[in-house]
């Protein structure tokens, strides 16, 4: 810093210093600012939500996923410039397909009377099942909720999408060979066109915690060189595997320009198979870390991802539900973890 302000530095050569320095920390802030952590709220011991905000703030977390529209929450993100999915959730959804008034009133009622909250996506259901009773009525719902933006003239602010699991998936190994089920096709090939169409990405819950954990270091992002050789791409951690292996799917149904955003992805810390702490920590720090970049098939990044979750949620089941939070309910941090 001395040599910075050195004497005989001209004014001309220090502007461009700082006009470098501060692009660099601009740079360096858009980076960081790729990670979210999802607000879920299914326990009876949370803090209230304007403690969560500001505990989002404490900790330099910049974005949230949120999976309801309790007021309290959204008035609690009034100005706080942290950016959010708002989720639609899954049993508003056959009010929503069946009339356009019902969406603008969703619309009104949960974005438009909160001007000094930064939507940023519109989560309309989560995990749907592509062959269930409620498949039918997303696609729909999208349309009806992406009209109404449009009509109060948010659409190039908010974009509207759906967040599905890799269960969708039929093959998912090799990445490159990546498809999607053939009874999910009929459920997605619509959805995926409405997202091409209206320049919306994909939102997808990727869970390595949920697939092949025979090799954990793999599944840890700590494996010391390639574990996966497919074609000229290697892979060295299961994560990327599982996020090409979807976009290999899209491409094959006509999705070759979505965006995937990891709409949830983490790790329990207590109550099943190697969920300890250890590797909970191990697991979130380096998937922090490693979302600053790319994929071995999309090696542009960085990857907008959410860590799930920012509290436990004692009232789910089974018990390995309970324990996927970054805090305890007591806004205790519960392991070392750096958001930068």
């Amino acid at each position: 810093m001395a040599k910075l302000y050195s004497v005989g530095k001209s004014a001309p050569r220090m502007g461009a210093m700082l006009l470098l320095f501060g692009l660099l920390m601009a740079s360096l802030e858009l980076t960081g600012a790729q990670i979210g952590v999802c607000y879920g709220r299914n326990g009876n011991n949370l803090p209230a939500p304007g403690e969560v905000v500001a505990l989002y703030n404490q900790y330099n977390i910049r974005r949230m996923r949120l999976y309801d529209t309790r007021q309290d929450a959204l008035q609690a993100l009034a100005g706080s410039n942290i950016d959010l999915i708002l989720g639609l959730p899954n049993d508003n959804l056959q009010s929503i397909s069946s009339s356009q008034a019902n969406a603008d009133s969703w619309v009104q009622d949960n974005i438009k009377n909160h001007p000094n909250v930064k939507f940023r996506y519109i989560a309309v259901g989560n995990e749907v099942n592509p062959t269930g009773g409620q498949a039918g009525f997303v696609l729909p719902a999208m349309q009806n909720i992406n009209k109404a933006i449009s009509s109060a003239g948010l659409s190039n602010q908010i974009k509207v999408s759906t967040a599905i699991d890799t269960g969708v998936l039929g093959v998912s190994y090799p990445p490159s060979s990546g498809a999607f089920k053939n009874e999910a096709l009929s459920f997605l090939n619509p959805i995926i066109s409405f997202l091409v169409n209206n320049n919306s990405p994909l939102l997808v819950n990727l869970y390595p915690f949920f697939s092949d954990l025979s090799n954990m270091n793999y599944a840890l992002f700590t494996a010391p060189g390639v574990v996966v050789q497919d074609g000229q791409l290697g892979y060295k951690n299961l994560f990327d595997a599982i996020l090409d292996a979807v976009y290999s799917a899209l491409e094959k149904a006509g999705g070759s320009s979505l965006k995937i955003v990891v709409s949830e992805s983490g790790w329990p810390s207590a109550g099943g198979t190697q969920t300890t702490v250890d590797n909970a920590r191990t697991y979130n720090n380096n998937l922090i870390q490693h979302v600053k970049g790319g994929t071995p098939k999309r090696p542009t990044g960085p990857i907008e991802t959410y860590v799930f979750a920012m509290f436990d949620e004692n009232n789910k089941t089974p018990e390995q539900e309970k324990h996927w939070g970054l805090f305890l309910p007591n806004k205790q941090i519960k392991y070392q973890i750096n958001f930068n």
